[in-house]
């Protein structure tokens, strides 16, 4: 069967098909219940969060980091679930039952829930990200009524919007969005059942989490050949954590740095030892001609 035409007005002379045909953010997902595809921003933000992170506390193999992967988290519906387009767990095993890689999180086969959840804002998505700070503002505490059912929905039998499921529902301790278009992050702590959105100096834009000494901030820089403004780590002191390709490019720099200090100190020392008569160097042991 013949797939149906769908013809363009066109001007003379022709517009480009940029100038006429749908764009990226025009297009929707091939999943009716996703609202937009992900970019490759989506793809290499959570890489950078990944890479950078170090916690001396926790050896690699008891830490897990997910990225869009599905989070489930709700025992009475066992098919509910979200997906983070970054998560940190603390203290469970890097490997399903330490021996296979995951293709999902359960929070109750696994026993712990996320203590940080990072979601990257989108036009499709920004609503359900922040919930009622999303909708009502700067204080929802104010003016949003409290949930009438279960997990925070008048209709039980209803899926939990991602707000829900994290503040309420898993409880997780921090949550923190970043939006690309802006470059504004966000971020909120779990006080008293409630998120409350932590001060951030937009002119610093620095979020810490003292329980695993690291910072969230905002840096411009280079990353994967694309210069912008990225959602990475820092530590007590304020530096960058290093990804290891540019802690390989440090220590090889520092190794070349090195051996061109040993290079001169000995290009020196021979100038020196010319200076001296060949009895000189005879009794040194050394010939004129090592010193060529």
């Amino acid at each position: 069967m013949l797939e149906q035409q769908s013809f363009i007005a066109q001007t003379d002379p022709p517009l480009s098909a940029k100038q006429t045909l749908p764009t990226m953010y025009d297009l929707p997902s091939e999943d009716p219940e996703e609202p937009g595809l992900p970019d490759e921003f989506h793809s290499l933000q959570p890489q950078l969060l990944s890479r950078t992170l170090r916690l001396p506390s926790y050896p690699p193999s008891r830490l897990f980091v997910g990225s869009d992967l599905n989070l489930y988290y709700d025992v009475h519906h066992t098919l509910w679930h979200k997906r983070p387009d970054w998560f940190l767990v603390l203290d469970v095993p890097r490997l399903y039952e330490e021996t296979d890689l995951r293709s999902s999180y359960v929070v109750w086969q696994e026993g712990v829930n996320p203590f940080l959840v990072v979601e990257l804002l989108s036009p499709g998505t920004e609503k359900e990200d922040l919930g009622e700070w999303g909708a009502v503002g700067d204080n929802p505490a104010t003016t949003a009524a409290e949930p009438t059912g279960s997990n925070g929905q008048s209709n039980p039998e209803t899926p939990p919007g991602k707000w829900d499921v994290y503040e309420r529902i898993l409880r997780v301790p921090y949550y923190v969005v970043f939006s690309r278009y802006s470059n504004r992050m966000r971020g909120f702590k779990l006080d008293g059942g409630r998120y409350r959105e932590q001060p951030i100096n937009p002119e610093n834009p620095q979020f810490w989490i003292p329980e695993i000494k690291l910072g969230l901030g905002v840096w411009s820089g280079e990353y994967e050949g694309i210069n912008r403004s990225w959602l990475r780590w820092y530590d007590a002191q304020g530096n960058w954590v290093p990804t290891d390709v540019e802690l390989a490019l440090a220590e090889a720099e520092r190794a070349t740095a090195e051996a061109e200090q040993e290079r001169q100190k000995r290009s020196q020392l021979a100038s020196k030892l010319k200076s001296l008569s060949p009895e000189q160097l005879a009794a040194l042991g050394i010939s004129l001609e090592e010193l060529e």
